[in-house]
């Protein structure tokens, strides 16, 4: 068995969608960066591929690489589970956080559980996501931008 981490951060920026988990969410301001700037898919990414000791996103996707220029995160990590899958890995559990002082997550995030199980192709129960603000502090808590962490364990 192994365990991987990730973490990531986008900046909110006005005129981009809002984008978490695979899901839409209505916000005044989205999360700025190459793709979709899913801040908890890439989290959970840099997370499976980290356990399998395959790097991390940056070196699967670069953000120099028009290709994935506004790509969807999702799509991002059905590829990573390909790369899991070629290596024999299956994936035992992921647990996530996000730190977002606005908007409220809640209501997204049994959706959010569902697309990430259709695209790993594991059953939601093996998924938990969390939200959580940091009370004003910092650049999360001064809605300047919106972090995730994630840690998985695969076998």
């Amino acid at each position: 068995m192994r365990i991987g981490m990730g973490y990531d951060v986008h900046r909110l920026a006005e005129n981009r969608e809002l984008i978490i988990g695979g899901v839409k969410i209505p916000y005044e301001k989205g999360l700025l960066g190459h793709s979709d700037a899913d801040v908890l898919i890439h989290a959970i990414m840099d997370a499976l591929l980290g356990a399998a000791g395959k790097g991390d996103i940056g070196k699967h996707f670069p953000d120099t690489d028009d290709q994935y220029k506004g790509i969807s995160s999702i799509e991002l990590l059905k590829r990573v589970k390909e790369v899991l899958d070629g290596d024999n890995f299956s994936i035992l559990n992921i647990d996530s956080t996000i730190i977002a002082q606005k908007p409220k997550m809640s209501p997204y995030i049994d959706q959010m559980r569902k697309n990430i199980s259709e695209a790993l192709g594991i059953h939601i129960s093996q998924i938990n996501i969390k939200a959580t603000t940091e009370e004003g502090l910092g650049f999360t808590g001064e809605g300047l931008g919106i972090s995730a962490n994630a840690i998985c364990l695969i076998q």
